[in-house]
């Protein structure tokens, strides 16, 4: 019987990790290299990328480039940074190819049902309140200024990338490493991960899809999934970490910018892999806006890698792309 087995681990590369916080979550790195390295430099390093990303983006930091244009007086051409203005693009580039179920100026009708960094109170807002905010959402209403870098300000835009930016810091600090001459990594910030090159067994990073509460509590158990992280990454969304029941109505997180509703019967998880974090991030989201048969039918025919987790009543039904299936480990 032939079997194929790990190479031994090559002389002298040493397993290393460096940790810290970031957005509200922690991230991790952990890296195979024969060369010694000052940790502490490199720490800093990931952690400025990290760092960069919240001065820009974060819409809880009241100076960050992000809040001070969601303050812009009406008529101002607002002057991105590069970083804000790579994020954008793509974002809108997301926002075009699912048909609006990605926006990245949803974010008064996110606060309106009670959530994000100027959340209003967790209960059903009222018509009025909700064709208030609705007014100020839709992508298409943007002008960027893409060769310029810079964004108009019509007059209550408010703009939030916190469903891309964070892929987007795994993908700046799998870069710095890149750069740096590190071979093979693992990144991850808040459960999104990006691997590249091979460990020191000569392997490749291999990783769990991220649960969901459902299945975690399935009595019949799904059986893990185990992806291959080979220059890719993988993201997941789904309504596990913010959610609230009210009157027996389970509101999530997830709002779809097309109805200015929490997304109904939302997946327990959608799972994405692309090249890069920031893409995952974004399509992760998207997808759960769309629902599983919309969202399965758009992923298939854009040739996206996506898993979904559906509820149903005999328990969770997995369904998946042909080309996330070719991401799983054999």
């Amino acid at each position: 019987m032939n079997a194929t087995l790990p190479a031994p681990p090559a002389p002298n590369v040493l397993t290393q990790a460096l940790h810290g916080q970031t957005m509200g979550t922690t991230w991790s790195v952990r890296f195979h290299t024969s060369a010694r390295w000052d940790l502490h430099a490199l720490h800093d390093a990931a952690q400025s990328q990290l760092d960069r990303v919240v001065a820009q983006m974060s819409t809880w930091e009241p100076d960050s480039d992000i809040s001070r244009f969601n303050r812009a007086d009406a008529g101002t051409w607002f002057p991105l940074p590069e970083d804000f203005a790579n994020v954008l693009t793509a974002a809108l580039d997301v926002a075009a190819r699912s048909n609006g179920a990605f926006d990245p100026s949803v974010s008064p009708l996110v606060a309106a049902w009670g959530f994000g960094a100027h959340a209003g109170a967790r209960v059903r807002p009222s018509d009025a309140a909700l064709a208030h905010a609705r007014r100020s959402v839709g992508w298409k209403q943007l002008s960027f200024d893409q060769a310029a870098g810079r964004v108009l300000q019509r007059g209550g835009i408010t703009l939030d990338l916190s469903a891309i930016a964070k892929g987007y810091g795994v993908d700046l600090v799998a870069s710095l490493l890149r750069q740096r001459g590190i071979e093979s990594a693992l990144v991850e910030v808040g459960g999104e991960l990006y691997g590249y090159g091979r460990k020191a067994d000569g392997q490749p990073w291999r990783v769990l899809v991220e649960s969901s509460p459902d299945e975690e509590a399935d009595n019949e158990g799904l059986e893990p999934r185990v992806l291959v992280l080979d220059g890719v990454a993988v993201a997941t969304s789904g309504d596990r970490w913010h959610a609230y029941e009210r009157d027996g109505t389970r509101y999530s997180h997830t709002i779809d910018p097309r109805t200015g509703a929490p997304v109904h019967d939302v997946a327990a998880a959608v799972t994405v892999v692309a090249e890069t974090a920031m893409h995952a991030d974004a399509w992760a989201t998207a997808l759960t806006v769309m629902g599983t048969d919309a969202g399965l039918a758009h992923a298939s025919a854009l040739g996206l890698a996506a898993r979904f987790l559906e509820r149903t009543p005999d328990g969770l039904l997995e369904r998946v792309t042909p080309a996330f299936e070719r991401h799983l480990d054999a």
